[in-house]
């Protein structure tokens, strides 16, 4: 019989993609899984991927629609804001599962190998699902408001992406302080929350100026968020450096991720 010894790597650890790769039937299944199990027992199931983002719109729309009336950009406020949110809810919720996907696979992670960047990477593939329907209804509002679209929403497929990417580097980071510290799994509600109003998701980041521009800059949702209202509607700007900065952030973030979460993985067994 042919054994195999698997010793923990120290030092700087290659990434070894090609093995996440070799294990994507088992990403895919635990994708399922991860999308099956949210919804399992609940009365509405996969609806409430629709009532989250439609609920916000809707309490946006009370608190802020007669304030930003004339600064949404010749847009609908609750349209506005949707598009708003739905970039915005991917990759939050993507973030909170990937935060706690280690953690939470202590008993799998202590008994057989697989990579783990098979875990943190499912939630946020799995929200996709999520984002679909949240979208649906943006189609529906696009409509009822007759909001003509172009050849730029095409760019919401690259967008999407890089909201992905964002959560992913993101949540390395996150998922391999929370096995760690376990401070951080408590603290990360707050920072998504947080994370919403340094967001131009219910204002446009044009009436945001001085140092609080910066703030705003330095967020790479912030690019995303402008970048969705820039392929919808033909009357919001390009945001420019915004974007750049989202480009930039998200590739810095993933790399730092990969890094981190592959020097610290070897504890994972011992620590959860």
């Amino acid at each position: 019989m042919d054994h195999r010894i698997i010793r923990p790597q120290r030092g700087w650890v290659p990434l070894n993609l090609g093995e996440l790769w070799n294990h994507r039937q088992l990403l895919m299944t635990m994708t399922w899984r991860d999308l099956t199990s949210r919804y399992r027992q609940t009365i509405i199931g996969a609806t409430w991927a629709i009532i989250q983002p439609v609920f916000a719109m809707l309490i946006f729309s009370v608190i802020f629609g007669s304030l930003m009336s004339g600064q949404s950009l010749g847009v609908p406020y609750p349209l506005f804001s949707y598009a708003g949110l739905v970039p915005w809810m991917l990759f939050a919720n993507g973030l909170l599962g990937a935060a706690s996907s280690v953690s939470g696979h202590g008993h799998m992670i202590g008994k057989v190998y697989f990579p783990r960047l098979v875990l943190p990477l499912a939630p946020i593939l799995s929200g996709l699902v999520d984002f679909a329907l949240a979208a649906s209804v943006l189609v529906v509002i696009l409509i009822y408001y007759q909001q003509p679209v172009g050849l730029r929403a095409l760019w919401l497929i690259p967008l999407v992406g890089l909201t992905v990417l964002i959560a992913l580097g993101a949540g390395l980071v996150l998922s391999t302080m929370n096995v760690l510290y376990r401070d951080v799994e408590h603290a990360i509600p707050y920072i998504t929350q947080l994370g919403l109003f340094v967001t131009p998701v219910a204002y446009p980041a044009s009436i945001v100026e001085g140092r609080w521009r910066t703030l705003i800059g330095l967020n790479p949702m912030s690019g995303v968020v402008e970048g969705f209202r820039w392929a919808l509607f033909d009357s919001t700007p390009f945001p420019g450096d915004l974007l750049w900065v989202s480009v930039g952030t998200a590739a810095v973030l993933l790399v730092v991720g990969l890094i981190y979460f592959r020097r610290e993985e070897h504890r994972f067994a011992d620590v959860v």
